[in-house]
C-alpha cells in the first residue's frame, strides 16, 4: 500500500506539472484577447489564411485591399466592415505570392443594432449649413476620403494600440445621431473627453499624411499606421506634426481642443481599415473610465 503522504505528495506533483504545461497557452490566449475580433457593421472580421511560412498573401473585400498581418505563424486577414454593410454572407478574394490561383473566401457578419443618441447644437450652421458652407464641407470630404485611400505596405502592425488620451470615453463608436433632432450620419468613430490643452499621443507608430483645418472637424491630423490602417484625430487645439513626420508610438501629435463642431473639448478619433471606419475600442486595452459615457462631446 502506498502511504498517504506519498500519494498526496505524487498528486501535488502532477497538478503542478499540469499547470506549467497549461501556462504557456494560457498566456498565449490573454496575449491574443488584447484584440476583439468583432464581424458586425462597423467591426472587424479576421480570416485565417494559413501558415505565415508562406510569402504573405494579397487579399480585397470587394475592390479595396484588406490588411494581412502574421499572428502566432499564421496569416491573419483583417477586414474593415463598413457601418453601412448588411449582415449575411460575404467573400474575399485571396491571391497567393506565386498567382498560381485565387480563392474566394466566405465569411459571415452578424447584425448589430446600435443605440440613439440626441445632441443640441447651439450653433445651427453646423447643423443646418448654407450653401457657400455645403460647397466647402463637400470638398473637404473628398479630402477626407483620399486620406482613408492612402495604402503602404508594413510588414509588422501591433494590433494593441495605447489610449491616445487620457481621459473619459464619452460618445462610443455607431451612435445613431440627431443633431437638434435632426438625423445625421451615425458616429463613425469615440469621443473621449479631456480638458483642452490635453497631450494626444500616438496609439502606434505612423506617419502623418496631412494636417488641416476642417468644418466639422476642425483641426484635425491624418497618421497612416500602414497596411490602409488610418487614424483620424479631430477637433485639436494645437498641432504638433507636420505632412511627412514619421512619429513612434506615445509621440505627442497635439493637443485636445473643442475645433469644430463641438459641445465641449475632447478628442475625435476615426480609425479606418481598407476605407471603412471601425471601433477603436477593438484595438485598445480596458480603461479606467471606458464605460462611463455621456453627451458634453461629439
Amino acid at each position: 500500500m502506498i502511504p498517504a503522504s506519498s500519494l498526496i505528495h505524487a498528486l501535488l506533483k502532477a497538478s503542478l506539472i499540469a499547470i506549467i504545461g497549461l501556462a504557456p497557452t494560457l498566456l498565449q490566449g490573454a496575449t491574443d484577447s488584447s484584440f476583439k475580433p468583432s464581424p458586425v457593421p462597423g467591426g472587424v472580421a479576421v480570416i485565417d489564411l494559413g501558415s505565415s511560412n508562406d510569402p504573405r498573401p494579397t487579399v480585397h473585400f470587394g475592390t479595396k485591399r484588406t490588411m494581412v498581418v502574421d499572428q502566432d505563424g499564421r496569416w491573419k486577414a483583417l477586414i474593415g466592415l463598413p457601418l453601412t454593410v448588411l449582415p449575411g454572407s460575404k467573400i474575399i478574394s485571396v491571391q497567393r505570392a506565386d498567382k498560381s490561383r485565387e480563392e474566394m473566401i466566405s465569411f459571415q457578419i452578424a447584425p448589430k443594432n446600435y443605440p440613439e443618441q440626441r445632441i443640441k447644437i447651439k450653433e445651427t450652421k453646423y447643423v443646418s449649413p448654407d450653401k457657400e458652407q455645403l460647397a466647402r464641407i463637400s470638398k473637404e470630404a473628398g479630402h477626407i476620403g483620399a486620406q482613408f485611400r492612402i495604402w503602404r505596405d508594413v510588414s509588422d502592425i501591433p494590433l494593441l494600440m495605447d489610449w491616445p488620451v487620457d481621459g473619459r470615453l464619452s460618445s462610443p463608436f455607431g451612435l445613431k445621431r440627431f443633431f437638434n433632432d435632426k438625423p445625421r450620419k451615425p458616429h463613425s468613430g469615440i469621443d473621449i473627453a479631456a480638458p483642452e490643452g490635453t497631450d494626444i499621443l500616438m496609439p502606434i507608430s505612423g506617419v502623418v499624411t496631412d494636417t488641416g483645418d476642417y468644418y466639422f472637424n476642425g483641426n484635425t491630423v491624418f497618421i497612416d499606421h500602414g497596411q490602409g490602417m488610418i487614424s483620424m484625430f479631430c477637433h485639436l487645439s494645437k498641432i504638433n506634426v507636420k505632412k511627412g513626420d514619421v512619429l513612434a508610438r506615445g509621440q505627442k501629435v497635439g493637443e485636445v481642443g473643442k475645433t469644430g463642431r463641438v459641445t465641449g473639448p475632447h478628442l475625435h478619433w476615426s480609425l479606418s481599415l481598407n476605407q471603412s471606419r471601425v471601433d477603436p475600442m477593438l484595438f485598445l486595452p480596458e480603461h479606467k473610465n471606458a464605460g462611463q459615457t455621456g453627451t458634453d462631446s461629439k
